[in-house]
């Protein structure tokens, strides 16, 4: 255990310390535009904020995860040198900022404090996590030593992300004298996360006496959204200052050292619904997800379902109407009143709309099939085949036109299986991929809060893939409201199927959902991917082998 400064100077007279939570997005990989970013927040810190402290997030100079570009030979050479620029900087702020560290022969997930143009502590991360979306021993080892420095008179303490969640790291470092803890992370977003993370705050920092500056990550990577939602709570476990979510920025807070380091509070903004959360949560990793990887635009089919619907709305929302180009694409059983209602939605939300009917090619393939399929009858093979030629089409638009293409199947359908391999999983990025059908259709209803986009007779009348004359969802599946509980008990929570029929549910109904999931992994495998919004979606957090023979049941 390491302990440096003084908490004597505290004694006699309190102090004024100002921090800045640096809210930030930034780029896994670009160590050198991440490195620019730090400097300009400090700066902008210093200036608008006059700030003493500036709080980065975890890995802030990788961008977080960085995954197996932790295994890259030159990464130690990119962060020293990232790390003398920020020396060199001389920056009037102190700053912490999160960065990879190699200590001998190990990699350590670190903080870093700079002041005064000098390195003055380094933090190794004690408990890397391994579970749901984290695998952080692949690549760190875990560090035991606890940090108190001493900043601008204050003893404050450093721990990063999960440190705050086990026991030990909060209370070694309140215990050796520091007034602030300092707490960096790269916490993903969930339905729920904030609530969880505001009780841990509570209970540690009331627990050990000690105020909590807790700073995240913001911005979507790949499959992970992280929102933000950077708070400060009191010695006795008040929420003084929160950042709002999903909200880039800097967030000063001045705080009163006397005895305790008390932070001066703050409004605080207004809970918002899970819907509004949500529905910010899937714009900022489609936004993210978009302009990282350097696409100029988006490319969706529209089908007049509700899927398709708030799909287009939240391409719209991430990216503008002007980058956003929705397609409908016709066949025999698609009703008259999906044709109206995505052109109502095209116009609503005013994006680049064209209407392409997949008869002709439907009607080559077939005679160019006749032989091999004479004497069989139509089954889902022709279904099928009208979904593959949709994903044909919007994947020459794509080609020719530099477009991502925006899958539109939602966790209901991923699960069991109601979705076409190189079809409608054809695309790029599914935005709905962790979205229950019925919370679907609760976006749908928020989003027509906020302007109207979405027809009322898309959000009521009953689901349907128009593969078939008079098809509905339920038709195969039970309906939405079931399925969707079923699910979250076998899916999201583990339950058995016995322990599923336990709840209530008929057993014909859990048997044959568990059997869609179990046999349907191979697709998902293959499927593009979209934007985690629940505790265990379909992706890293869930990995089942395609190949296995495990009876459900108990």
């Amino acid at each position: 255990m390491s302990v440096s400064g003084n908490a004597s100077s505290l004694q006699t007279s309190s102090r004024k310390l100002r921090v800045v939570m640096a809210q930030l997005d930034f780029l896994v990989g670009d160590i050198p535009g991440n490195t620019d970013l730090v400097i300009d927040a400090a700066r902008r810190a210093s200036q608008e904020h006059r700030a003493d402290i500036v709080v980065f997030p975890e890995l802030c100079l990788t961008g977080y995860p960085p995954e197996d570009l932790l295994l890259r030979p030159s990464l130690e050479v990119r962060v020293n040198e990232a790390l003398e620029r920020l020396q060199a900087e001389a920056l009037e702020p102190a700053i912490v900022i999160g960065a990879p560290l190699r200590h001998g022969a190990l990699l350590y997930n670190s903080a870093v404090v700079i002041e005064n143009g000098a390195i003055t502590g380094r933090y190794f991360k004690r408990f890397p996590p391994n579970y749901q979306v984290f695998d952080e021993k692949r690549y760190f080892a875990e560090g035991s030593d606890v940090l108190t420095l001493e900043i601008r008179g204050v003893p404050v303490g450093i721990t990063v992300c999960e440190d705050l969640w086990k026991d030990g790291p909060v209370e070694d470092t309140a215990a050796s004298g520091a007034r602030l803890i300092l707490n960096l992370n790269a916490s993903p977003y969930d339905v729920d996360k904030q609530l969880r993370r505001k009780s841990l705050l509570e209970r540690k920092s009331r627990e050990n006496q000690v105020s909590i500056v807790y700073v995240n990550l913001i911005g979507g990577q790949d499959e992970l959204v992280f929102d933000g939602g950077s708070m400060v709570f009191d010695h006795s476990g008040v929420l003084m200052a929160e950042a709002p979510q999903f909200d880039e920025g800097l967030f000063p807070v001045e705080f009163i050292c006397e005895h305790h380091c008390q932070p001066v509070s703050q409004p605080l903004p207004d809970e918002p619904s899970l819907e509004a959360n949500v529905y910010r949560a899937l714009v900022t990793g489609v936004r993210d997800y978009v302009n990282k990887n350097g696409f100029n635009s988006v490319v969706l089919g529209l089908s007049g379902g509700i899927d398709s619907a708030v799909t287009l709305a939240v391409a719209v929302d991430a990216l503008g109407k002007d980058r956003v180009r929705a397609v409908m694409m016709p066949f025999r059983y698609t009703s008259g009143m999906s044709l109206e209602d995505a052109e109502a939605e095209a116009v609503a939300l005013d994006v680049q709309y064209d209407v392409f009917s997949i008869e002709p090619m439907y009607d080559a393939f077939m005679k160019t099939l006749s032989e091999p399929f004479e004497g069989t009858k139509p089954d889902t093979t022709e279904e099928n085949l009208q979904a593959r030629l949709r994903g044909v089409l919007l994947m020459s638009l794509s080609n020719k036109f530099g477009s991502l293409v925006l899958t539109t199947g939602n966790k209901s359908e991923m699960a069991v299986g109601y979705s076409t391999l190189y079809g409608d999983m054809a695309g790029g990025f599914d935005v709905l991929k962790d979205v229950p059908k019925t919370l679907v259709f609760r976006l749908a209803n928020y989003r027509n809060t906020l302007s109207q986009a979405i027809p009322e007779r898309v959000i009521t009348r009953p689901p349907s893939a128009e593969l078939a004359p008079d098809q509905k969802d339920e038709d195969s599946l039970p309906g939405y409201d079931v399925l969707d509980q079923i699910l979250n008990l076998y899916v999201e929570r583990d339950f058995s199927a016995d322990a599923i029929v336990a709840e209530g549910f008929d057993r014909e109904d859990v048997e044959r959902v568990i059997r869609l999931v179990d046999i349907n992994e191979y697709k998902r495998r293959q499927a593009p991917i979209g934007v985690r919004i629940t505790e265990r979606g379909f992706g890293k957090d869930r990995r089942y082998p395609i190949t296995n023979g495990w009876k459900s049941g108990k």
